[in-house]
C-alpha cells in the first residue's frame, strides 16, 4: 500500500531563544513529516513570517522530495506519535499545535497569516488509519489559560 497524503498543517512557529522557527507539518498515512521553512532573528518588533516562498515550493514536491527539503527536517513514524492536540487561539492568544511522541513534545503556535486548521484536525480524528492516536481539538478553559 503506497503512502498517502493525509493533510498539511500550515503557518507554524516555534518559539527559541533567540529566534523564531516556521514549520509546516505534513500527516500521511506513515509519518509526520516536519518542514522547516525559514527562521528569523530580528527584533520581536520586527519579526515576519520568513516562510512564505518555501511554503510555495514545496506545493510541487512530492512526499520523499518535502522530507529531504531541507536538512532540519525531521519525520515521525505515525506509530510512535501520542498526541496531536490543537488548542484554539483566543482575543489575546494564538492557537497552537501541541505535539507528543516517543517521551518528547513540542509546542508550535500559529502565525498571523495562518488558517487554525480546526477542521483538518476533526478530519484526522475521524480517519481510521490514525486510529489509537489522539488526535483532539480544544478550547482553553480560561481567559487566564497560561500555556
Amino acid at each position: 500500500m503506497s503512502e498517502a497524503r493525509l493533510g498539511q498543517l500550515t503557518g507554524w512557529v516555534r518559539r527559541r531563544p533567540s529566534s523564531l522557527e516556521f514549520w509546516e507539518l505534513f500527516v500521511t498515512s506513515d509519518r509526520l513529516i516536519w518542514c522547516f521553512v525559514g527562521e528569523t532573528f530580528s527584533s520581536a518588533l520586527l519579526r515576519a513570517d520568513m516562510g512564505e516562498r518555501a511554503r510555495d515550493e514545496l506545493d510541487s514536491l512530492t512526499l520523499d522530495e518535502i522530507a529531504a527539503y531541507n536538512e532540519r527536517n525531521f519525520e515521525i513514524p505515525l506509530d510512535s506519535l501520542s498526541s496531536l492536540r490543537l488548542v484554539r487561539g483566543t482575543r489575546f492568544r494564538r492557537t497552537r499545535l501541541e505535539i507528543a511522541w516517543n517521551g518528547e513534545d513540542r509546542t508550535l503556535y500559529s502565525t498571523k497569516s495562518s488558517d487554525p486548521q480546526g477542521e483538518l484536525i476533526e478530519t484526522l480524528a475521524d480517519d481510521p488509519r490514525l486510529e489509537g492516536l489522539s488526535v483532539e481539538t480544544t478550547t482553553p478553559s480560561s481567559f487566564f489559560d497560561r500555556r
